[in-house]
């Protein structure tokens, strides 16, 4: 009984962790493309960005 306890838990762990780690990367994602169309949109208008 408590090998399989433990066994769910971890599994239940790792999946959270991996879900976790998948949003955080989505996130990352659009974050960097945002900030890549706000660069152009500077650039684009002649600005500098410095």
């Amino acid at each position: 009984m408590k090998t399989f306890r433990k066994t769910s838990i971890t599994k239940l762990v790792t999946k959270f962790d991996n879900e976790l780690k998948e949003l955080l990367m989505n996130d990352l994602k659009a974050i960097k493309q945002a900030k890549n169309q706000f660069v152009s949109a500077i650039n684009n208008n002649g600005l500098s960005a410095a």
